[in-house]
């Protein structure tokens, strides 16, 4: 587990200085943010048609194996990007279609990796390891966009995607040496009986829709990437606008959010039973949250605020992705991962333009407030309609055997 989390590091770190890099790369191919926006979107696409499939495959290869040949793939698509930007050979069309091929095989890449670290601890420290990626994830973000700067400073852009590519070698050369952990969740091999392979794909959209906590799951995730979390666009706005902040503001409110990740991920960790309830808390404790950063006086008062708001979103993941991870069988992990890329992506392509939507007819304030109270509301409804089925009497025909004045069932039925 520890060389994993390594490798995973190394490999955080190349990624987030390739995404940094890139944007920058577009905008100087084309001059155009909207042209930015079309890249990470074509990227994200293959993610919302095939992630099913994806995870289906993650399901009937050998694990270990199919982890290493995509983080393989991975790296041999840095490279060639790599080689077209030193030989100043990249066009926009090429970027696209290198940006969608990675999309592809993002699908296969995702699931194989979060799963495969399931597999190197104990089950019930399952939820320990989810949060420890997180960390693990968070940490490398920073390192990432840091090292991006000197990258491109000192050796050029091409630098970055080079790096990028070496950090999915460093990781493909490593899964072959791992073992699973003594007590860990393991595959049989096989189908229960009955799934045939034409079934695959529909059996792990049939027991994502017939959990009711799966899909509670998704509603409060969803409801909260559409209207809050996306802190990047709202809070640049409220700092740059009614805050009277500029560039440096928001770099000190970013470093607040950076760091309040981190210390929710160490949090998470922490964390033995997550809970669909306890997503749903947190969820709606960060959207209070949200409401009181939309009516901040002063930056100081924001700042204090962003801290508690970062801890929360980061403990509300991690126990939501463990939740995810823990709540299907083993065989069917691969395929339920697939069903929530899709539904993760549809929120990532439509929670921005909402939002943005939003603050054009609210402002930053009122999209936040609003937002907040979106959030927090749905959440509520959802669960005292929770509490109020789960209340309901269970009425019984009474049957010409049954005994008079004796209750169909006893208290502990």
């Amino acid at each position: 587990m520890r060389w994993w989390s390594v490798a995973n590091f190394v490999s955080n770190a190349g990624t987030w200085m390739q995404l940094t890099v890139q944007n920058l790369l577009v905008l100087e191919i084309t001059g155009s943010a909207a042209a930015t926006g079309l890249s990470m979107s074509v990227q994200a696409a293959p993610a919302l048609l095939i992630s099913v499939l994806g995870g289906a495959a993650v399901d009937r290869w050998p694990r270990k194996l199919t982890a290493a040949v995509s983080q393989a793939l991975l790296g041999a698509i840095a490279f060639t990007t790599a080689v077209l930007v030193a030989l100043d050979r990249i066009d926009m069309t090429s970027l696209m279609v290198l940006a969608a091929v990675t999309g592809v095989v993002a699908t296969v890449d995702n699931p194989a990796c979060a799963l495969l670290g399931n597999d190197l601890v104990p089950a019930e420290d399952v939820p320990s390891a989810i949060g420890v990626g997180a960390l693990v994830h968070q940490a490398g973000r920073l390192v990432g966009a840091a090292l991006a700067g000197v990258a491109v400073g000192f050796l050029g852009t091409s630098a970055a995607y080079f790096a990028n590519g070496l950090s999915f070698l460093f990781v493909a050369s490593v899964i072959p040496f791992l073992r699973p952990a003594a007590g860990a969740v393991r595959r049989t091999g096989r189908e229960p009986e009955g799934a045939g392979s034409d079934l695959t794909v529909r059996e792990g959209l049939a027991y994502f829709v017939r959990r009711p906590r799966l899909v509670a799951l998704a509603g409060v995730t969803g409801i909260s990437a559409v209207f809050g979390r996306n802190y990047g666009l709202t809070l640049a706005v409220l700092v740059t606008g009614p805050l009277s902040g500029g560039a440096g503001s928001f770099g000190t409110v970013s470093t607040v959010l950076a760091a309040g990740g981190i210390l929710g991920a160490i949090l998470g960790a922490r964390l033995r039973r997550p809970s669909v309830r306890l997503v749903g808390t947190l969820a709606a404790a960060g959207a209070l949250l949200q409401v009181v950063a939309g009516l901040s006086p002063s930056l100081a008062v924001l700042i204090v605020l962003v801290l508690p708001m970062a801890v929360v979103e980061s403990v509300s993941d991690t126990a939501g992705t463990a939740v995810l991870q823990t709540d299907p069988p083993a065989h069917l992990r691969g395929r339920v991962l697939g069903v929530w890329g899709s539904i993760g992506t549809v929120w990532g392509l439509g929670g921005p333009p909402a939002l943005g939507l939003l603050m054009e007819l609210a402002g930053p304030r009122g999209a936040l407030v609003t937002g907040g109270l979106l959030i927090a509301g749905a959440i509520g409804t959802g669960s005292l309609l929770r509490r109020r089925r789960a209340a309901a009497p269970v009425l019984l025909r009474k049957e010409d055997h049954d005994t008079l004045g004796k209750p169909a069932l006893s208290p502990a039925a």
